[in-house]
């Protein structure tokens, strides 16, 4: 080999090799510095590790919207959430029992802590369901309408849990991810349409496989989660959009 040559490719061979022992020591270093579950310090990294992600990787959030223009018009003070219903994809073709009952429970809780508009009781959500015909993916809409008016609300947000595949394995050693995939509607009790609709399907993937998901790996301290922590991320994300998307104005006391 001629001399001149051995360092142009010492530096060819050398410096790819460096950067990317540099970026793996990085993401270790920053990996570890999350492990600290029980301080304060630590749950702020996380917290924060995970609104940069809805913010700033919006494309591996696994939400889709629709809303039409009009929506910012559609005056909400009070909303009602429907329990979802299962509808299973081609995929998994099935589901577990509690699917629909963790999403629910999930889009209530998310509701409740927005805050702004007021938010049904499930109690009479409940009684409310009890005199309309079991819910189908044929007939949610109009159920939804009609439980809109039943409970007084100004909207209804429903839908149906498509998947919902726990993770097979340990948090740090899983043989097959986790996996969450719902749709969702927000019915206009006044106009009584659709004014907006979302697609939420994500599966977790290694780092390896998607290095852009950074946050989300810093931000579950590595490990593999399970579905309903997906699902809680979805709905979270879900609800946030809504409320973005619609005129909510608070009932002012006396008012």
């Amino acid at each position: 080999m001629r001399p001149l040559l051995r360092p142009v490719l010492v530096r060819v061979l050398f410096v790819p090799a460096a950067l990317a022992i540099a970026m793996l020591s990085m993401v270790l270093w920053m990996a570890a510095c999350t492990q600290a579950e029980n301080s304060l310090f630590g749950d702020k990294v996380s917290s924060t590790l995970s609104n940069i992600s809805s913010a700033s990787f919006g494309g591996d959030s696994g939400l889709t919207v629709h809303s039409v223009r009009s929506s910012r018009q559609v005056i909400i003070h009070k909303i009602a959430v429907m329990p979802v219903i299962d509808d299973p994809d081609q995929v998994d073709k099935t589901l577990p029992e509690d699917a629909a009952g963790a999403v629910t429970a999930e889009l209530y809780a998310k509701a409740n802590i927005t805050g702004g508009w007021e938010v049904v009781p499930e109690d009479d959500v409940e009684d409310a369901m009890q005199q309309l015909p079991p819910t189908t993916p044929a007939n949610m809409d109009q159920n939804a309408l009609e439980l809109g008016r039943k409970v007084a609300a100004d909207g209804v947000l429903y839908g149906t849990v498509n998947r919902y595949r726990e993770r097979v394995g340990y948090e740090y050693a899983a043989q097959t991810p986790a996996a969450v995939a719902f749709s969702l509607d927000f019915v206009d009790e006044n106009s009584k349409q659709i004014v907006w609709s979302a697609k939420f399907a994500k599966e977790q993937k290694a780092l390896t496989e998607n290095i852009f998901d950074l946050p989300n790996f810093l931000s579950n301290k590595a490990r593999w989660v399970r579905a309903q922590d997906i699902a809680s991320e979805g709905c979270q994300a879900a609800i946030n959009n809504l409320y973005s998307r619609v005129n909510v104005q608070p009932i002012l006391q006396g008012k």
